[in-house]
């Protein structure tokens, strides 16, 4: 399968190296970036009005001051500021992203550090380290007091200040995050050129000094996406690109093997067949295994990213791996995911549900240029309320689905997994990983359980410069050295209880809360799984099975299944025909339908007088 794979650091460039080979940009391709910016920030930026709100920026005045100062800016600093207002937007979706060679680098140091709690107080603890690395006792477990002299607690917090978190919480991940790997393409590179970590081990003090590196990781095999004008749903976004690149990021410094997997099943080596009951088709985005409940076995399936293709293969890759977990309870974790494609979240939702599935709405900023991009294919639908804002004076479009026919795609499989669900959440939950907590969350699937207290709170379809340029090829041109920007041009509202509720700076607040302990960093999450095991353990499992077969003398016999229900009522083709008191077990009911016409079957099961259990089939399925 994969092979052993060589260290990436091993012939990796020190940050200087680096630094050294950048050219500056001349005069006048600066000028070029700050009006492009201008442009995108004043009439495409879908949250300029809730970020000079919440925020007290003024994005559209600073790029002005740049524009008339550009002659006394070197190029380092120009770079420093246009970072800067970018990430004083607090917005991981609207990014800055610099020229050659800083695109697609990251300065890297061989381990990364999590935080955990020991009652109120936060400890940091070294939680992975590069294979090749050989330092005792710098290892796994050791705790970090400092960073380069200032105590651990107040670098993350000064770090995270440099990122565009929305939240707190979101900032101090982002911190910790970036502390050890840090993308140069939409954050500056580091101050120093190495860092003096100190750090305890057998409860004595040592420090040890590490030098900046730089790696360029790989796309992920199945990262690639089509552009929104050419698929309005496969190519809708809603990514932090920052949160993914310092995911791939770590996995290539950290886990190599792991790299070499994915690649394998890339290239259709693939994984032997009988493997396959426990590793992912698509390595890269899933994870899945059995752990211990308080009442039995339940499944655990890790979602790494939303950023996916195809669609359709990653949604069989779910249902397969659901088929093989234990039905009675699934715990969800998508903690560090930071989103993708956003049908590929909200299309999961069915999955666990027996109810209906309402995606979220998403609305356009009014202005100009907006109302030209929506003549474009797949976006005319809001093109109408953006016209009328000349008259109402509204500041956004009306709240649409993300294309025509999107809703009934969220339902046509209806629900899969019976059992009762959880799902983990963190700071670095944004994007996609917001919109698909937030549905779960508003269509009350199960229990929200928080490692932090809010997710990173990003709800908007980004697009990348390519697709601007693609749609207003008037208003935008190529920018120098491969120099890009992102913005997120529409935002996402809620649905159910919070309906109309902005997911942008307000996220999801998870139902219950857990600190993460040392040993969930050093136990595969031990304690985060036995807490989330608990919720799932109050929880009833209500299902329904049901298999539908053509008889020769006519009609359809439909063979059911039911656990923990008193009520099944049967819908043919959208229309209620048939309904039965039940207990569990077995039961068969006779239709007098036509088998030849292959009718939509719609079984629904209750539990005193509410919706608890569905199942959508064909015949013979």
């Amino acid at each position: 399968m994969a092979k052993a794979a060589s260290s990436p650091l091993a012939s990796a460039p020190g940050l200087t190296d680096l630094l050294a080979s950048a050219e500056p940009l001349t005069p006048e391709e600066r000028r070029q970036i700050v009006r492009q910016a201008q442009v995108l920030i004043e009439q495409l930026f879908v949250h300029l009005p809730l970020k000079r709100a919440m925020h007290a920026v003024d994005p559209v005045q600073r790029l002005h001051l740049i524009d008339r100062r550009l002659e006394g800016f070197s190029g380092r600093r120009f770079h420093d500021e246009m970072i800067s207002i970018f990430i004083g937007l607090r917005d991981l979706h609207t990014n800055y992203i610099l020229p050659l060679p800083f695109v697609g680098k990251t300065a890297t140091l061989p381990f990364r550090i999590e935080a955990y709690w020991e009652g109120d107080t936060r400890h940091y603890l070294v939680s992975g380290v590069a294979e090749e690395l050989d330092l005792p006792p710098f290892a796994v477990g050791v705790e970090v007091t400092h960073w380069c002299g200032i105590p651990i607690e107040r670098a993350v917090t000064l770090n995270g200040e440099r990122n565009a978190g929305s939240n707190l919480d979101a900032r101090h991940a982002r911190g910790l995050a970036t502390l050890t790997q840090r993308p140069m393409g939409k954050l500056a590179p580091p101050e120093e050129e190495w860092v003096d970590v100190t750090f305890l081990a057998d409860g004595t003090a040592h420090e040890q000094r590490f030098t900046w590196k730089v790696v360029e990781p790989p796309p992920a095999p199945t990262a690639a996406s089509p552009s929104p004008l050419a698929d309005p749903v496969g190519g809708a976004l809603g990514l932090d690109a920052l949160t993914e690149d310092v995911r791939r990021a770590q996995k290539l410094v950290l886990a190599p093997e792991a790299m070499a997997l994915e690649r394998a099943m890339a290239d259709s080596e693939g994984a032997p067949e009988e493997q396959l009951g426990a590793v992912s088709t698509m390595p890269d985005v899933l994870q899945f295994r059995v752990v211990e409940g308080p009442k039995g076995k339940l499944g655990y399936l890790r979602i790494r990213t939303f950023k996916v293709k195809p669609l359709d293969a990653f949604i069989r890759e779910v249902l397969r791996i659901l088929a093989l977990l234990p039905q009675d309870g699934l715990i969800i974790d998508v903690r560090g995911n930071g989103g993708g494609v956003i049908a590929a979240g909200e299309l999961l939702l069915q999955l666990f549900t027996p109810r209906d599935i309402e995606p979220e709405r998403l609305h356009f900023i009014n202005t100009p240029l907006t109302l030209e991009v929506t003549s474009s294919p797949g976006l005319e639908p809001w093109h109408e309320s953006i016209a009328e804002s000349v008259e109402t004076g509204s500041t956004f479009s009306d709240g649409l689905y993300l294309a025509p026919g999107y809703a009934e795609r969220c339902n046509a499989m209806g629900q899969r997994y019976h059992g009762p669900v959880a799902l983990i959440t963190d700071a670095l939950c944004y994007s996609t990983t917001d919109i698909f907590s937030a549905g779960f969350q508003d269509h009350e699937i199960g229990p929200v359980l928080g490692t932090s207290g809010n997710t990173g709170a990003g709800g908007a379809n980004v697009w990348n410069y390519d697709d601007l340029m693609e749609a207003l090829p008037a208003h935008f041109e190529p920018l120098p050295k491969q120099a890009s920007m992102r913005v997120a041009i529409r935002r996402t509202t809620r649905v159910g209880k919070r309906a109309g509720d902005l997911l942008e700076d307000l996220g999801v607040v998870p139902d219950h809360i857990h600190k993460m302990t040392r040993r969930d960093l050093l136990e595969q999450n031990v304690d985060l799984i036995a807490e989330a095991a608990g919720l799932l353990a109050e929880r009833q499992r209500r299902a329904i099975a049901a298999v539908a077969t053509p008889r020769q003398a006519g009609g359809i016999e439909l063979a059911l299944r039911t656990t923990g229900l008193d009520r099944v009522d049967v819908y043919i083709d959208g229309r209620p025909r048939e309904t039965l008191d039940v207990t569990d077990g077995q039961h068969l009911l006779s239709l007098a339908v036509d088998a030849a016409e292959l009718p939509a079957i719609d079984v629904r099961g209750f539990f005193e007088g509410e919706l608890a259990a569905r199942r959508k089939l064909e015949l013979g399925v």
